[in-house]
């Protein structure tokens, strides 16, 4: 089957003068670990500056007090670790079950690390019935159970990098970049609940049965954290109730976007992921009034 390419973007939904902050979504976000607590920050703060209502993120105790010195505006959860600064899964696992009933939207996996505790989580929260988003640390983990993929029963999203991607897919990184749209629409195929972000040069985004090729962002995002931040972009959309494939390509384009501003202030070189989340609320400024401009040159055709 020949799959669909899109190529408009997808708009957010204007803010109801009587929003408040349940109308926006609650986004837990599982992440970080030592020496990595800033992966957990910039995907929590991300979400925040993506719009997402409420943010929480829970994290090895360790680095919880780390994670919460970024910003205050989103809440920390310590969580027991393993005695290396890493997630205890099953210790955890009541705090999370608690945690994570409030939550629309689970976002796991920046600075986790490699252990059989994230297989773990990953296996809960697929069993869960939470709508995801899966990266880095949890990509790994999902890797070694793909057939987690078939049991998906709400909206799921992996921001797999090459590399990551041919770790699920049992592929060099070669054969995906020499194929990327068939090799990852292959994989989002597996589950009608399963939306894949190849990153790269062209961000794609696949369900299976369509394509979108992202056409913002620049070298300058080449950068530690860049991913993390797309994380939090991804699960605040999906907190306003967009649906999977739309909420994961206005996130790929929103953060380049973001990108593309913060390396006109600053250049590509020096660009870091801070900048990215930094940018984030230009970009979607910059949508807004391109939307504006739009709906006033229709009504001056009308």
């Amino acid at each position: 089957m020949a799959l669909k390419r899109v190529e408009s973007i997808p708009k957010l939904p204007r803010r109801s003068p009587d929003g408040h902050k349940g109308r926006y979504g609650s986004i837990l976000v599982i992440a970080g670990g030592r020496g990595m607590a800033g992966a957990a920050a910039l995907a929590g703060a991300a979400a925040l500056r993506s719009g997402a209502g409420l943010v929480r993120v829970a994290s090895p105790a360790e680095v919880q007090p780390t994670v919460a010195s970024f910003e205050p505006s989103y809440m920390t959860y310590p969580l027991p670790d393993d005695g290396e600064g890493f997630l205890d899964f099953h210790a955890s696992r009541p705090a999370l079950e608690r945690i994570s009933d409030k939550a629309d939207v689970l976002a796991i996996g920046p600075g986790l690390g490699d252990s059989p505790a994230i297989l773990e989580l990953v296996r809960w929260a697929v069993a869960s019935g939470k709508t995801l988003v899966l990266d880095a640390d949890a990509l790994n983990a999902l890797a070694k159970d793909m057939g987690l993929v078939e049991r998906l029963s709400r909206t799921t999203i992996v921001t797999p990098h090459p590399g990551e991607f041919a770790r699920m897919s049992g592929l060099t990184t070669v054969q995906v970049q020499a194929e990327r749209e068939a090799r990852a629409a292959a994989v989002a195929a597996r589950s009608d609940h399963l939306v894949v972000v190849l990153k790269g040069r062209g961000t794609l985004v696949t369900d299976g049965e369509r394509t979108y090729v992202n056409t913002t962002g620049n070298p300058g995002m080449a950068t530690g954290g860049a991913g993390d931040v797309l994380t939090g972009v991804v699960a605040a959309l999906l907190g306003q109730k967009l649906a999977g494939f739309e909420a994961a390509q206005l996130a790929v384009y929103m953060h380049g976007l973001a990108g593309d501003i913060a390396r006109d202030q600053s250049g590509e070189v020096g660009l870091i992921a801070g900048d990215l989340v930094d940018a984030l609320p230009d970009a979607f400024n910059h949508a807004v009034h391109e939307d504006e401009e739009e709906e006033d040159e229709d009504e001056e055709m009308i």
